[in-house]
């Protein structure tokens, strides 16, 4: 079981000081996260609300719990207590779900405004234009409780590296636009999330802060259990 915690340490030392590795531990049991926990490590990630929830119930209190996966509205009120970072947020009324929910536990939820850089129709995600008219409306200016703290994206799943470059690069010119035309004074607006297992390198090149990785780290997921 030491070797999750190698692999974690691995990268980490191969990876810039700058970027985040998020431990991608989804449908992987307890024992795996807490030997990378007794290793140290302390920041995973998780794409479903309820194995979240489990996780968070049952494992050490210090652990940054990041919600990478699709998240529903009326999943919300179940990590809103806990969650630190909420990377695929990709509608204006998710948005304010999260900020009524955070309001509760008087929080401020940081969050990652998740764009569809993909060619795959699968990937959810916002366009630019959509962003540029919800940071505009009043709407979204009533958010008192949510923290935008910059971008995230996933490459389409192909193995033509020019492609996923392009792709990744884009989620990069996103970023310096929001930066500098909405969160020039907010130096929270600071992280790329982009880049798993197969790509995070490439990912890193093209300015990722942030990369999640899953099966590098724990090994190949069984999706049948």
């Amino acid at each position: 079981m030491a070797e999750i915690y190698n692999n974690i340490k691995t990268i980490v030392e191969q990876i810039p000081e700058q970027v985040k590795l998020v431990a991608v531990s989804k449908t992987k049991p307890i024992e795996c996260i807490e030997d990378a926990y007794d290793g140290g490590y302390r920041i995973f990630g998780e794409n479903k609300v309820q194995e979240l929830r489990q996780k968070y119930e049952t494992l050490p209190k210090d652990i940054e719990w990041h919600m990478i996966g699709h998240l529903q509205t009326n999943k919300v009120k179940y990590i809103a207590d806990f969650v630190h970072l909420i990377h695929g947020v990709d509608s204006l009324k998710l948005l304010k779900e999260i900020n009524k929910q955070a309001k509760k536990f008087d929080r401020k939820i940081s969050c990652l405004l998740q764009f569809h850089i993909a060619e795959e129709q699968t990937k959810f995600g916002f366009d630019i234009n959509e962003v540029l008219e919800m940071l505009n409306s009043d709407a979204y200016k009533l958010l008192e409780n949510i923290q935008i703290c910059g971008v995230m994206g996933m490459a389409t799943n192909t193995s033509d590296e020019s492609q996923i470059r392009k792709e990744f690069l884009s989620l990069k010119d996103v970023f310096k636009e929001l930066k500098e035309s909405f969160f020039s004074n907010s130096p929270e607006f600071a992280e790329i999330s982009m880049g798993m297992s197969g790509d995070y390198k490439l990912a890193i090149d093209c300015g990722s802060t942030m990369i999640r990785v899953g099966s590098t780290i724990f090994g190949k997921r069984n999706y049948s259990i």
